[in-house]
Order: structure tokens, then C-alpha cells, then sequence
């Protein structure tokens, strides 16, 4: 599962550890979260954020 990054403020999204600030167990992957799922940091929308390489 690859991690994924925001543009907006550089969170990282690892599907490995989940987020607990937005109740996002571990194993879940970016593609698979919910189409309204907010950065936790700085509240942007999936769109964006990029593969993390």
C-alpha cells in the first residue's frame, strides 16, 4: 500500500499506522477512504494530495 502526501501542508498519509485523529484503522488504503476523508492537519480534501514516493 503506498502513502500518500498533501500538497497543502506535507501530512503524510501511511496506511500501515492509519489516523486515529480521523478513527482510521491501520491497513486501510488511500484509494479506499472515504471520498469526503479530510487531512487531519490542515482539513483539505483527497484531491490533494499525490503519491508519496
Amino acid at each position: 500500500m503506498d502513502k500518500y502526501k498533501c500538497r497543502a501542508c506535507g501530512y503524510v498519509y501511511d496506511p500501515k499506522k492509519g489516523e486515529p485523529k480521523t478513527d482510521t484503522k491501520p491497513g486501510i488504503s488511500f484509494e479506499d477512504l472515504d471520498n469526503q476523508w479530510i487531512c487531519p492537519r490542515c482539513k483539505s480534501g483527497k484531491n490533494k494530495f499525490q503519491k508519496y514516493i
